[in-house]
């Protein structure tokens, strides 16, 4: 994965401030891994494969609002899973709703993100998917930036697999 977000250019080195706030030496860019098709390919089939080897059983796949989508539609795309589509706000037109796409209470739903540092996305889109009677117990992430999002999800009852870490990506 790590040559992957390389060879697509998605880390990008200098001073950037994070969606969290934080500041950082590096971004990871996962938009521009997102919309490689080969790149995005790869990213579903490794996530496919870990549902795989975890043993773990899905009847939704969810994304969050814009950063996450097209991972949710190329892993549904490789198995099968249908997914829904979670908002941070709603519109103000149209159903206002918060989760766009078929679902039902008691159904389990992985969560996906591009890249987690906080966690804070995924942890909002699982208190919603959850106060909605789903039941969220894994988040799966291409990047753990290794700041604090794998305890607070962890913290929240949830596991994150992450195809690479921040420390594999920059070789450290």
């Amino acid at each position: 994965m790590k040559q992957a977000l390389v060879g697509c250019g998605a880390i990008l080195y200098g001073d950037f401030t994070l969606a969290s706030g934080k500041k950082s030496r590096y971004y990871i860019d996962i938009k521009k891994a997102s919309t490689d098709p080969k790149v995005l390919r790869l990213v579903a089939a490794e996530m496919a494969t870990e549902l795989r080897h975890k043993g773990i059983e899905a009847d939704r796949i969810a994304g969050v609002v814009l950063g996450s989508i097209p991972l949710a539609v190329a892993l549904s795309l490789e198995t099968g899973i249908p997914f829904i589509m979670v908002r941070k706000e709603k519109k103000d037109h149209g159903t206002s709703k918060l989760i766009e796409g078929a679902y039902q209470k008691g159904e389990r739903v992985l969560v996906v993100e591009d890249v987690v540092t906080s966690a804070g996305s995924a942890l909002f889109a699982l208190d919603l998917l959850r106060s909605e009677g789903m039941v969220v117990d894994h988040v799966f992430s291409v990047v753990d930036r290794e700041e604090g999002g794998r305890e607070r999800l962890r913290d929240a009852g949830t596991e994150l697999t992450a195809l690479v870490t921040a420390t594999e990506v920059l070789g450290q």
